[in-house]
């Protein structure tokens, strides 16, 4: 009866290559932690160089995945697999990905792009992707992921943000934040003005430099519109925003100057209403 394990040719074989297998787990175990402990370390130099904060995970990703790729490459080499014929394989099958993948590998060019102009940064209020506001809270090699006032998490493909009108709000430093207050047609406009101007002066958020005015605006079909537009910290535009809205309907309310509302006034013609 023909034998169909060869017990010594199996033998030979484990002899052969236990000590390899051995070898190569040792050695994929030793270079991930390795692997772990330069890209930490890559990381926190970059922190410490306080390198923008918007580049350190994307590099620490690229170091990361580099010399796994080496790792990998350096186990098969003790097999005895030519690395010349691995790597003309591993590009022909990057090749046959990046095909099927091409808008992928577009956010990605595009992540790359924001990374080397940087439009905006990690922390800057933006409004991008078609109209996405919130506050950048990482840029990663595919997408830019934002953060809405009500916590919402939004992820913006990068492809979509450069194909785009790029709104950096907070970009400048300090912000103007556009204000609009009604008055009834039967108020001051001048007393109206001196009360915004002194619930701005009285604001901690608001700068001194530039200074606020007040104007009139278009006027309503109830109201006498009156804009300002005080400047203030980036971080500090919706606590200022709030602010300015909440105080200065208390201070009219206070001096008497009256909010509108649409209405319309009938006059009925006594020669028609007979």
């Amino acid at each position: 009866m023909e034998n169909f394990f060869n017990l010594e040719e199996l033998s030979r074989l484990v002899t052969a290559y236990a000590p390899k297998v051995a070898g190569a787990l040792l050695t994929l175990l030793i270079g991930f932690w390795i692997i772990g402990r330069i890209t930490a370390l890559a990381r926190r130099s970059m922190e410490r160089n306080k390198l923008d904060q918007s580049i350190t995970p994307f590099l620490a990703s690229i170091i990361n995945v580099g010399l796994k790729i080496l790792l990998l490459l350096s186990v098969a080499s003790m097999f005895g697999i030519e690395t010349t014929s691995f790597i003309a394989i591993f590009s022909a099958l990057t090749l046959a990905i990046g095909l099927a993948l091409q808008g992928s590998l577009g956010h990605f060019a595009s992540g790359v792009l924001i990374l080397i102009f940087k439009p905006y940064k990690v922390s800057d209020l933006v409004s991008i992707g078609g109209g996405q506001t919130g506050t950048v809270e990482e840029i990663q090699v595919f997408n830019t992921v934002l953060k809405t006032l009500d916590n919402k998490r939004i992820i913006v493909p990068n492809g979509v943000v450069t194909n785009n009108v790029i709104t950096n709000i907070s970009g400048q430093g300090i912000i103007g934040v556009e204000l609009t207050f009604g008055i009834s047609y039967r108020d001051s406009i001048d007393k109206a003005r001196e009360i915004i101007l002194q619930v701005a002066n009285e604001c901690p958020y608001i700068l001194k430099e530039p200074t606020a005015g007040v104007v009139v605006g278009p006027w309503g079909n109830s109201s006498i519109n009156l804009a300002s537009r005080p400047f203030c910290k980036s971080e500090d535009y919706w606590v200022t925003y709030f602010y300015m809205h909440e105080h200065v309907k208390k201070a009219f309310d206070a001096h008497g100057i009256s909010i509108p509302f649409p209405q319309m006034d009938v006059h009925l013609n006594p020669a028609t209403s007979k």
